[in-house]
């Protein structure tokens, strides 16, 4: 009797993609639950991501001192590093920052697909630049006049409809590959 060994492994790599994809749905959930909570726990990882990049822009600036512009690259990771110690530091204010940012990027992102959008305005399809534009203007105007009541929820809820979101169209994408696989295994 032989056994399928590469079907074996196929089936546990899509049993753990599955299992991946329902966590990613569970914790998209609950961070949609708790956004206050959520919020602060995406705060403090930009922190930690933006104190461990300027460790990192030190370490080169060290590392390329005799390669010009030392002093630019050790400021450079100062900033990186008191950005993110002041997040950790103060939280809250990190939230509300991080939230006009957010309101400043949609809002000028926006702006600059309507101009692009009128930009392409002879070709076909240049409507779905427009309606992109127009979406993300309305998402960075919304988050500007509603600021700062929204603060406490936005980041956290965005977070999670982003990680609920992947976890389903993980799952969606396993389950079809596991229908692909079971129907190769009835072929052969």
């Amino acid at each position: 009797m032989t056994s399928n060994v590469s079907g074996d492994i196929k089936n546990n790599n899509v049993n753990g993609s599955l299992l991946i994809g329902v966590l990613l749905a569970v914790l998209g959930i609950a961070a949609i639950a708790v956004p206050a909570v959520s919020t602060i726990v995406a705060e403090t990882w930009i922190a930690v991501i933006l104190s461990s990049a300027g460790v990192a822009k030190l370490v080169y600036a060290f590392q390329t001192r005799d390669q010009g512009g030392f002093i630019w690259k050790v400021l450079l990771s100062a900033l990186y590093i008191a950005t993110g110690v002041m997040l950790v530091s103060y939280p809250l204010t990190g939230v509300l920052t991080l939230t006009l940012l957010l309101g400043s990027f949609l809002l000028t992102e926006g702006t600059f697909n309507l101009i692009l959008a009128f930009r392409l305005r002879p070709q076909q399809n240049w409507t779905w630049v427009l309606v992109d534009g127009i979406i993300t203007l309305v998402l960075g105007a919304m988050i500007w006049f509603q600021f700062p009541f929204n603060a406490p929820w936005l980041i956290g809820t965005l977070v999670g409809a982003s990680v609920l979101f992947t976890g389903i169209s993980r799952v969606m994408l396993s389950l079809n590959a596991r229908s692909t696989l079971n129907s190769q295994d009835q072929a052969a």
